[in-house]
């Protein structure tokens, strides 16, 4: 099974390609293709929140034209989080909530209703960890993916295996 944190994937996208490609554009059927192998893929889950409509209200749109592509996808699952406002020194700012406890919980329950051999978890945040023990503890493979500048140490330490991807891998996966 693949767990994409869809915010932190979202941000180094948006980082590489400096906005000239949309997550519209990402091919993730290829993408988890590529990272499951050879193997079996169960099932996709992809944790993101909805974007404030009367902030963003174009972006707001594309948003939930993705949403959709996600939700008719073969063997996807979108889980939505909340967003959180935030008035820091006057600005407005939101924060992604409940995404990354979201993806943990459903590592471990999912580990342990044996749906799964292995965790391909696309996040680089450390705060994973305990899931990833859990997970390991019930003996299940768990293989973190993401992107050399952005990767928690800790996370590497305790996963089964560490792929790091560049521009070069995601151009594979971009229309």
């Amino acid at each position: 099974m693949v767990f994409i944190d869809g915010s932190n994937l979202y941000h180094i996208l948006k980082g590489i390609y400096k906005n000239s490609v949309h997550l519209s554009n990402f091919k993730f059927s290829e993408f988890s293709r590529r990272l499951t192998e050879d193997r079996k893929l169960i099932r996709v889950y992809y944790y993101n929140a909805i974007l404030n409509k009367q902030k963003d209200p174009e972006g707001y749109k594309s948003q939930q034209r993705f949403y959709e592509k996600l939700r008719t996808a073969p063997d996807f699952e979108l889980t939505l989080c909340r967003l959180q406002k935030n008035i820091v020194d006057g600005e407005t700012k939101y924060t992604i909530k409940e995404d990354d406890i979201s993806i943990a919980v459903d590592m471990v329950k999912l580990a342990y209703n044996n749906a799964y051999d292995t965790a391909i978890l696309v996040s680089t945040d450390g705060d994973f960890v305990p899931a990833v023990k859990a997970v390991k503890e019930k003996g299940k493979r768990v293989e973190c993916v993401g992107f050399l500048k952005k990767f928690s140490w800790h996370l590497k330490q305790n996963c089964d295996r560490t792929i790091i991807l560049d521009k070069a891998d995601l151009d594979k996966c971009v229309i």
